[in-house]
């Protein structure tokens, strides 16, 4: 009996498209949908030192809904490296402008914090209305 366990080659992975409608869903909600499609643990043959997810298109970031006083109290801050260098934006202001920011932000922030997370990054799409542009590759509608 061979005991040995199977494991998925790169010429081996199939890649599909996904279309996620963020409309009335909490931010984090979607984007742990959005992480776990690009990354591949929807699948029987996710590997964690391998690249098995698929690619990921996410509309209406406009319309996502953060929960409880998080619009009003949420700060994404990022620093430039000098002295003095923070910058802060609030939620508000930060989904009136650039809501699909704060999307890939939050998935940013599930996935892994190194190259493969990287690499699966570069597979995610962002639109703040129902349009894309990515209606040539046939994209299948993901519900949760």
């Amino acid at each position: 009996m061979n005991n040995t366990t199977y494991s998925v080659k790169k010429s081996e992975i199939k890649r599909k498209w996904y279309i996620l409608d963020a409309a009335n869903k909490p931010l984090g909600r979607v984007a742990t949908e959005a992480a776990k499609l690009l990354r591949g643990k929807h699948k029987p043959t996710f590997s964690p030192n391998l690249d098995t997810g698929d690619n990921v298109i996410i509309i209406n970031c406009k319309d996502v809904v953060l929960t409880g006083n998080k619009l009003n109290q949420k700060v994404y801050r990022r620093h430039s490296g000098y002295i003095g260098g923070m910058k802060e934006v609030s939620a508000k202001v930060m989904f009136e402008n650039t809501p699909e920011k704060a999307m890939m932000l939050a998935v940013k922030g599930m996935l892994p914090h190194n190259s493969l997370g990287r690499q699966s990054l570069k597979k995610l799409r962002v639109y703040a209305g129902s349009e894309h542009e990515q209606t040539a590759q046939q994209p299948e509608v993901w519900n949760f």
